[in-house]
């Protein structure tokens, strides 16, 4: 994957759109949008234009609506495949993008009337000394909790709720 395709991926609003199809889901712009509720929809269509020219998403099935053509998204499966093909600074440029990202949201919900403990806000390095085996076994444990979490459609009693993970091995 070129390095451009890859940091495309990292915009606010389609980073959102790929999370909505994760895990093999397929959704039309109208469920896309129920779950961004925030995005206008004119801005989720050239959203999911970009990513369909780039080819990381792609219609997977077309369905005749009011004399209209309502299309069914889904992901391409290359994407992480592919992320060994990029150099070493423009994988360190993705991780200062991802980071800025996040730092933006986290000054976002602190402009709001926030509550730390109340809303489960949380940060921190988890040090721990694990076999690869250990290591396996914990990430897919936490690769299936999140993805149960992720299948919970949107309800005025859930609050959206950004996860962001990192995981760096210490070389010795």
């Amino acid at each position: 994957m070129d390095f451009d395709r890859t940091k495309l991926i990292l915009h606010p609003v389609r980073m959102k759109i790929i999370q909505s199809l994760v895990n093999g889901r397929h959704r039309t712009a109208f469920e896309i949008m129920n779950h961004l509720k925030e995005v206008p929809q004119a801005t989720l269509y050239r959203h999911l234009n970009k990513l369909q020219e780039a080819g990381l998403i792609e219609v997977v099935q077309e369905n005749p609506v009011r004399g209209t053509v309502e299309k069914v998204y889904s992901l391409k499966q290359t994407f992480h495949t592919q992320l060994g093909t990029i150099s070493k600074d423009q994988h360190l440029e993705l991780f200062f993008t991802f980071l800025t990202q996040l730092m933006g949201t986290y000054e976002q919900y602190l402009s709001t009337d926030f509550d730390l403990v109340r809303d489960g806000v949380s940060y921190r390095v988890a040090r721990m000394h694990l076999t690869d085996e250990e290591f396996m076994e914990l990430a897919e444990n936490i690769r299936r909790l999140i993805n149960e979490a992720m299948e919970n459609e949107p309800s005025d009693e859930r609050m959206p709720r950004n996860l962001a993970t990192i995981v760096i091995p210490e070389k010795n």
